[in-house]
């Protein structure tokens, strides 16, 4: 029996193996070169970009909302459309009531003390909020024609006030803490239950206009002699009977208002006040009056008359109005005199006055 040969192949399987691990390991280098060519790549780039730029986007959107809003309530705007904007802007500065539902003060407001200005009238409210004191920013306190009965001590911390109006309420006295409110420039406290004004108000240098109309007072206030500013002072319809010596104190008195007081006389010192422009009396008791003021051309001395003199006889009552017809034509003449006088006349019908008047 013939054997044939027969050749089988034999492998070393360490061979086998190495060459397995190396393609493995080439086939990993070529994975990590493409991670990394991608990683690199701008898409990638882009990518992440575009992310961050979203994410900025967001904040500064955020941000500018923000900002808009402080700036739109707290500060008045320098863009080029502050004139389109002025009344908007303004108005958020501006605390405004009126209607005789409102009792008190809103609560939402403790927390508005960014205001400049309060205007709060034909109100049935009795006293100012606790919290006034933290309006340190406010320069007009308008609130008339309510019924306010005691302004607080804090008011003397508002010491950026300009203007005060207090009209018509139910005030009986002033605190002198508003003394303090060394800047302020108009005071209007008209139509209250005043008999006088604490000394403190002395040092209300700035003040040009005090109006204390229809209160109680029977003689002028110390305080008010020594407001050194002042150009405007109404003492109209009180219970004055005379008027201080030194009342040429007021060296920058321009308009002096003294109607319907209970005066006899003028002192010879209001013709010492060289700025005193015009002068507005009773003339139903008055028998004493300084020869300047009824000559000065400078001086527009205007008397009103409520009712004719009852101890007058005919005669002398018809030679009075004959004078007082012909100083009223020489008046008339006078257009800025007119002018005054319409414009006078007009702020007693706004009080509710009605005066017959002769000049």
């Amino acid at each position: 029996m013939r054997l044939e040969r027969v050749d089988v192949p034999v492998y070393d399987l360490s061979l086998l193996r190495g060459i397995w691990e190396v393609r493995v390991k080439k086939h990993r280098q070529r994975e990590k070169k493409e991670q990394e060519r991608i990683e690199n790549s701008s898409l990638a780039s882009l990518a992440g970009q575009q992310y961050r730029s979203s994410v900025c986007c967001c904040a500064f959107y955020l941000l500018f909302c923000c900002c808009v809003c402080v700036y739109d309530v707290v500060y008045p705007s320098d863009t080029e459309q502050q004139d389109q904007r002025d009344d908007s802007e303004q108005n958020k500065l501006v605390f405004r009531l009126s209607g005789e539902r409102w009792t008190d003060f809103p609560r939402e407001l403790q927390w508005m003390t960014y205001l400049r200005e309060w205007h709060v009238s034909g109100t049935r409210i009795r006293q100012l909020p606790a919290c006034l004191a933290s309006f340190t920013q406010l320069t007009v306190l308008d609130i008339p024609k309510n019924a306010i009965a005691e302004l607080p001590p804090e008011i003397g911390k508002l010491t950026a006030l300009r203007g005060v109006n207090i009209s018509y309420n139910r005030l009986l006295r002033v605190p002198p803490e508003l003394g303090n409110c060394e800047d302020l420039q108009r005071l209007e406290l008209t139509g209250n239950h005043l008999s006088e004004l604490p000394f403190e108000l002395s040092s209300l240098k700035q003040l040009v206009h005090l109006d204390i109309a229809e209160n109680r007072f029977v003689s002028i206030p110390i305080c008010a002699l020594r407001m050194s500013s002042l150009q405007l002072l109404d003492l109209s319809n009180n219970r004055l009977t005379d008027l201080p010596q030194d009342m040429d104190r007021l060296e920058q008195l321009v308009t002096l208002f003294l109607h319907k007081n209970n005066l006899l006389y003028l002192p010879q010192c209001l013709t010492n006040i060289s700025t005193l422009k015009v002068l507005v009396v009773s003339g139903d008791e008055l028998n004493c009056i300084p020869t300047k003021l009824c000559h000065d051309p400078d001086i527009k001395f205007i008397r009103l008359y409520d009712n004719p003199r009852k101890r007058q006889d005919k005669k002398e009552e018809d030679k009075s109005k004959r004078r007082w017809r012909e100083q009223k034509e020489e008046e008339v003449k006078d257009s800025g005199e007119k002018e005054f006088m319409e414009a006078y006349i007009s702020s007693l019908k706004d009080r509710g006055e009605t005066e017959q008047t002769a000049y």
